[in-house]
């Protein structure tokens, strides 16, 4: 079909399905398509896809079915973009994709698709990981350490890290603890100093020592500064909340003051 008899094609559907959106992503990108998106590189459009995935979690976080089913489709948008930039530069296409995904989901669980035997999640993963290891051509432990994606949130890659370093681990949360107590006594002696560069550096081992103290309680630091955050700003919500109230102003208060209502705040919570 030529684009014309694709697009009049489009308009008479009821009903749209994966071969469809990869089609309106070609017309879009196509001769006389849409300016806009005919610029767009996988560079321009990056950081796209990392909102459109938070978009989905918020979806998830929320049980919004709803929502999710439109982020997901945002996210698929996302996916179907990238590819078609890799068409047309004769790379892979769509095609490829689903083949290469499909192949590693067969080649990765041989308990389903081959004469594996296992008896628990546990062993699927730990399969799951050797198999991964021996595609990559990941032999040593640094080797995999490598291999987790640097532009991941920053505490979510640590505790990836000190999963995989399991080798090189603390043997429970005290003794957590006690290098927590080394590290922020590392930290004051640094601020003592006056070094910015050896404050950051201080600062980035305390909170690396606190991912690994999260995974020794079984917490996921994410999560849990996540939640703390969310926290504060429902606090700092009231406190404000009262402090209008009172007729006075946030910034013409001291923070001694605010710290009274905070605590009052938090004692009734």
């Amino acid at each position: 079909m030529n684009r014309e008899q694709k697009i009049a094609y489009l308009l008479e559907k009821e009903h749209y399905n994966i071969d469809d959106l990869n089609m309106i992503v070609g017309i879009l990108r196509g001769e006389g398509g849409c300016p806009w998106d005919r610029e767009q590189t996988h560079e321009s459009i990056r950081n796209d896809l990392i909102e459109e995935t938070y978009e989905v979690i918020e979806a998830i976080d929320t049980k919004n079915s709803e929502l999710m089913q439109e982020e997901l489709g945002d996210v698929l948008l996302q996916v179907t973009f990238h590819t078609d930039i890799e068409r047309e530069a004769g790379r892979f296409e769509f095609g490829d994709v689903t083949d290469g995904i499909c192949r590693k989901l067969i080649h990765r669980h041989p308990h389903v698709f081959g004469d594996v035997s296992v008896s628990s999640s546990a062993q699927v993963l730990s399969n799951w990981d050797k198999i991964k290891s021996e595609e990559k051509s990941r032999v040593t432990v640094t080797d995999k350490l490598r291999s987790i994606p640097p532009m991941l949130p920053a505490l979510m890659r640590a505790t990836k890290v000190g999963k995989k370093a399991a080798c090189f681990d603390f043997a429970d949360a005290d003794a957590v603890m006690l290098k927590l107590d080394e590290e922020t006594a590392e930290l004051k002696a640094a601020i003592s100093g006056e070094s910015r560069e050896r404050v950051a550096e201080e600062l980035g081992d305390l909170l690396l020592t606190i991912t690994s103290l999260a995974r020794k309680l079984g917490v996921d630091s994410e999560e849990a500064l996540r939640h703390a955050t969310d926290k504060f700003i429902d606090r700092f919500e009231k406190v404000e909340t009262e402090v209008l109230r009172q007729g006075m102003n946030m910034d013409a208060l001291e923070m001694q003051e605010l710290d009274k209502i905070w605590d009052k705040i938090k004692q009734n919570k």
